[in-house]
């Protein structure tokens, strides 16, 4: 049986970062991912949106590490001179009821360390984006675009520069904790043993959890599936920066973003779905976009939209409850040794993805 030194489940934008941090860390690292690439399923279908700070609890791990991965991200993306846009955002009030909201967005900001959001009024978000219906704003100068394939390829490269390996078409079957190590068993039948494990599997985090024995199965929460749907604009974009509503449950409502060549594209939308591979969009959804749209830029013409994509968000929170932080569980929480969760990493994860790195770097490192 073949032994390495530390083993990452799953190639997405998050794992990838993790095993690149344990490498440049000069450990061994082997990333298994059970798809033909890497990157093929959450960080391929999702805003590419790289985010200030704004939304999440103080003190909480999204908030933490959104912050810090922001500032990762922007320093490496500049040094590797990958494709990027710090663009900003304007975060739109519609109606005067919402205008408390914005003031309660840039005090949470305030207080997770990101202090140069500015409130806006009608005529200075107008004097910005021409284009836009609001009666209030909220600017976030930091918040920005990436190309999440460019990035992972960058990720990739200095993971395979410093040793690891990349293992795809690898689904594990089981793994337990046995004699010192962990033993994993890959559903072709090869086996390895692991001095550490991360599990980074995004979407299957919670099964592939389930799959290793003596994981307490009290301890591995609930997989709860939100499909993201996503609508494209068939004509130039009339805005330079992104455009979001006040939050909505479950997601950040349905917002205009900006890929790396301008076009524009709406959402996501929320769709609790019971099947993670659910990922055609219903071009019917797109009626509740145009009225959702149009309450911010009532100027969007009939028959503009185009179905484009959808995402799926891994979420460990379902309809109607509190959003969940990112779960990040150690053997005292689980009680299998050299084991980590890393579970719910939904948005901010692409933003979070090189500090979430340095963090399970610094827990490997602990051990």
């Amino acid at each position: 049986m073949d032994t390495v030194d530390c083993v990452v489940i799953g190639a997405g934008v998050v794992g990838l970062a993790v095993a690149r941090s344990l490498a440049l860390a000069g450990r061994e690292v082997l990333v298994l991912e059970a798809c033909e690439s890497f990157g093929t399923q959450t960080s391929a279908r999702n805003s590419e949106v790289i985010h200030a700070g704004i939304y999440y609890p103080k003190d909480s791990l999204k908030a933490r590490l959104c912050v810090e991965g922001k500032q990762l991200l922007y320093a490496y993306l500049q040094e590797r001179h990958l494709p990027y846009q710090q663009c900003g955002k304007l975060l739109v009030a519609t109606r005067t009821d919402q205008l408390a909201q914005l003031e309660v967005l840039q005090a949470k900001a305030a207080a997770n360390g990101v202090g140069d959001l500015r409130l806006l009024d009608q005529a200075e978000a107008r004097s910005l984006e021409p284009a836009l219906h609001c009666v209030g704003a909220l600017l976030s100068p930091s918040t920005g675009i990436v190309d999440s394939h460019a990035l992972m390829v960058s990720l990739l490269g200095d993971l395979e520069a410093s040793g690891g390996i990349l293992a795809v078409n690898s689904v594990l079957a089981h793994a337990e904790y046995a004699g010192g190590a962990i033993e994993l068993v890959a559903e072709d039948g090869t086996e390895l043993r692991a001095k550490t494990v991360v599990n980074a599997a995004g979407l299957q985090a919670c099964e592939v959890a389930r799959r290793c024995r003596g994981m307490r199965q009290e301890a591995i929460p609930r997989a709860h599936y939100a499909k993201g749907s996503y609508f494209a604009l068939s004509s130039r974009s009339p805005f330079s920066r992104l455009i979001y509503p006040v939050p909505e449950a479950a997601g950040l409502g349905v917002h205009l973003t900006l890929d790396m060549g301008g076009q524009a594209r709406f959402g996501p939308d929320v769709e609790w779905v019971d099947n993670p591979e659910d990922l055609q969009v219903d071009p019917a959804r797109g009626e509740v976009f145009y009225s959702e749209i149009r309450k911010y830029w009532p100027a969007l013409p009939d028959g503009a939209l185009q179905a484009a994509y959808a995402g799926m968000r891994p979420k460990i929170s379902g309809p109607g409850e509190p959003a969940a932080d990112f779960l990040i569980q150690g053997v005292g929480e689980h009680g299998v040794l050299g084991w980590i969760n890393l579970l719910g990493i939904e948005s901010p994860g692409l933003t979070s993805a090189m500090a979430i790195g340095a963090y399970i770097e610094g827990l490997v490192g602990a051990e």
